[in-house]
């Protein structure tokens, strides 16, 4: 009854069998918090061999639920898909990789040029900050378990590399796995299920605002086409609740709108409230400074700094690549 096991999490299927149909994901949300760093959205799947689980958070506390989810349903975690680098997604590998040694872990060969050039100059400024006594025991926290990843990256280095778009198999189960080049970082893996017409796509969507930290606006515009294509019904965002395609569609336009603007003569003030209007249905009133300062700081570094650095996360990272 695959068909009903593969229903996704927002539609109940009929079948002829009088078994349950059991959802298509189970998923750990992630937060936005105020005062600490971000967790990613963590999706767990069911496969013959184990469980797999799309990107694992940052915060112990993160993995620490989808752990238990395993133990609850009495399945190993059988394999991580990293959808991209960020720590925000990576971090919780080595939680997992502690407690399922032989855990296989899926993801672009993108952190090599991370820790060549964002990381690196990421760990010189938190040593900054463990420097400064202003700085608390949460921060402080943080700050250590960020920098055991950077000094020690096999904890969340894949142990198999996506290099192209293609079916793959994890865990014994058949995967679409696709590869979006120079988005939101320097690659972008994603996730599409045709019988679930379900869309796993990491930060290449963010409900609240997109992260462009290492990001190439072109490329990532080229990754939001391809996802639209598909005849996904349900996406899971990097960040924010599961998403029907109107909602998609909202976004990607309220996307492609703040890039138009962010790259024309228009006042920076006029684009960032732009953001705000086409991106209000997913914005909450907790959120609203945050949004507008992070848009702001996007907008400045991103889309209108030099072509120079506009174009540092459109290229290869890799000294030689």
């Amino acid at each position: 009854m695959r068909a009903c096991w593969l229903a996704t999490a927002l539609l109940t299927a009929s079948c002829a069998s009088a078994e349950p149909a059991e959802p298509a994901f189970h998923l750990v949300s992630g937060a936005v918090p105020l005062d600490k760093g971000p967790d990613g959205n963590s999706i767990i799947l069911d496969a013959p061999d184990g469980l797999i689980v799309v990107d694992t958070g940052r915060h112990p506390e993160h993995s620490a639920k989808i752990l238990a989810f395993a133990r609850e349903r009495g399945r190993p975690i059988a394999a991580i898909v990293n959808t991209h680098w960020h720590l925000d997604h990576t971090t919780g590998n080595w939680d997992i990789r502690e407690a399922y040694p032989q855990v296989q872990v899926l993801a672009s060969d993108a952190l090599e040029g991370a820790l060549a050039t964002y990381l690196r100059k990421s760990r010189e400024q938190t040593e900054a900050m463990l420097a400064d006594p202003k700085t608390d025991a949460m921060q402080r926290d943080q700050i250590v378990r960020a920098r055991a990843v950077t000094d020690q990256p096999d904890r969340i280095r894949p142990n198999r590399v996506v290099g192209q778009s293609g079916t793959v198999t994890v865990a014994g189960r058949q995967i679409d796995v696709r590869l979006a080049k120079f988005a939101a970082s320097e690659s972008d893996v994603w996730l599409y299920d045709p019988e679930a017409k379900l869309a796993i796509v990491g930060d290449l969507v963010v409900d609240i605002v997109p992260f462009m930290d290492t990001a190439c606006a072109d490329g990532w515009l080229l990754a939001l086409e391809e996802i639209e294509q598909t005849s996904f019904e349900t996406l899971i965002p990097g960040h924010g609740p599961a998403m029907d395609r109107a909602a998609v569609t909202a976004w990607k336009t309220a996307f492609t709108d703040f890039v138009t603007c962010g790259r024309s003569q228009a006042p920076k003030e006029d684009c960032v409230a732009g953001w705000e209007r086409g991106a209000a249905r997913f914005i909450g009133d907790a959120h609203r400074n945050y949004v507008r300062e992070a848009a702001n700081y996007y907008l400045t570094t991103r889309l209108r700094s030099s072509d120079e650095e506009q174009q540092l996360y459109c290229k290869p990272l890799r000294p030689g690549a």
